[in-house]
């Protein structure tokens, strides 16, 4: 008897300990930060207590009924074979609890899907494995990309706080504002969650699937794909910038402005030193993750960029398979996804970097004669 009291009192001991230790644990889901989010919590709260009192009431006469009824106390079993007022109880009852439940369900699920009138609208794409966000009408697009370093991926740097929820280009919303996303896919399907906002809508390739969120104080809200899209699945985070009106208008200014600087680098005389520089910049956020850093890429997957026939002596065919894709492999077409600067320098990138020294400098002006020709 000592011997198992001091297992249960180690047991308590530990559990105790490790509870200490692990204060931010937590088994229930985040309340969130907007209207929907907050029914969305009350009702899963409301039906988590509906069954803990269905539960407690059920067991109780249950073992109630076993101990008192017990062959111990001498009692003998009932003879009847059905009772008209215990099966109504039990039919009208639970139809009482579920018409309880459908209500509250019924205003919570009418108010996720009112995707009417909104004050911005925001279409967003998934792609392997990044995200493009599409001001509609103010002729603002940009791609989203994990910052997290492959250091840290691998377990050679430190894991900084936002592990795999970091990125280059967070979607920037105005607070007080009903913003509407309009979610399509154009590759695979992803599926795009921020539990925060509590929004979660799949990205179907043909399909475009509308949420909507409205953010009342402004802060940083973090999600992710939670489709299984690929094999880079767990890098495609998301990050929404919730800001005051004036700062949104600031910064929706501002990506304009840089949209029109962008748009007349086209016509700019680039040197190889400078095209360099930006396709490092480019290869590092969109093709490390297939082709590798040291563009060695995957063998059986997804093919060396070093030395091989086409980056030496084709130049034609790696624009034309870098603008185009290739299909029926893991190759996208990326002629839609970056602007004519960033594909012209990060094939000139490609051409010369890892030892390659092909000396070939790869123009805007180039890869727009190509999508004329096409």
């Amino acid at each position: 008897m000592l011997r198992y009291a001091s297992a249960w009192l180690g047991g308590l001991s530990l559990l105790a300990v490790s509870s200490s230790a692990s204060a931010d644990w937590e088994v229930n889901m985040t309340k969130g930060v907007t209207d929907v989010s907050h029914s969305v919590f009350n009702l899963h709260m409301t039906i988590f207590w509906i069954c803990v009192a269905i539960g407690v009431i059920v067991f109780g006469i249950m073992f109630w009924s076993m101990f008192m009824h017990r062959k111990s106390r001498g009692a003998v079993p009932a003879t009847f074979h059905e009772n008209l007022t215990v099966e109504i109880l039990w039919t009208v009852i639970p139809l009482l609890i579920l018409v309880g439940i459908a209500i509250p369900a019924t205003k919570t699920l009418i108010d996720i899907y009112d995707t009417e009138d909104p004050d911005i609208d925001i279409m967003v794409t998934g792609y392997q494995w990044r995200w493009q966000y599409n001001y509609v009408g103010e002729d603002v697009s940009f791609f989203s990309h994990m910052t997290t370093s492959r250091d840290a991926i691998n377990n050679v740097a430190d894991k900084g706080e936002n592990y795999l929820l970091e990125v280059d280009e967070p979607v920037v919303i105005p607070v007080g504002k009903k913003v509407r996303f309009l979610v399509t896919s154009a590759d695979v399907i992803h599926s795009w969650w921020v539990p925060s906002l509590a929004v979660k809508r799949d990205a179907i390739p043909g399909f475009i699937n509308e949420s909507w969120t409205r953010v009342e104080e402004p802060g940083i809200y973090r999600g992710q794909c939670t489709e299984l899209c690929g094999r880079d699945h767990a890098f495609m985070p998301i990050v929404v910038d919730a800001r005051s009106q004036e700062d949104y208008d600031t910064w929706l200014a501002e990506k304009k402005e840089f949209a029109a600087r962008e748009a007349e680098l086209t016509e700019k005389e680039w040197t190889l030193e400078e095209l360099m520089e930006r396709g490092e910049r480019v290869y590092s956020s969109t093709c490390a993750s297939c082709h590798q850093p040291t563009g060695q890429g995957i063998p059986g997957a997804f093919p060396s960029l070093v030395g091989t026939d086409m980056v030496m002596n084709d130049l034609t065919g790696h624009i034309d398979i870098v603008v185009n894709g290739s299909p029926g492999t893991a190759m996208a077409a990326f002629g839609a996804q970056l602007s004519e600067v960033d594909l012209a320098a990060v094939i000139t990138y490609e051409r010369n970097a890892w030892g390659n020294d092909t000396g070939d400098l790869v123009t805007p002006l180039d890869i727009l004669e190509l999508e004329e020709d096409q």
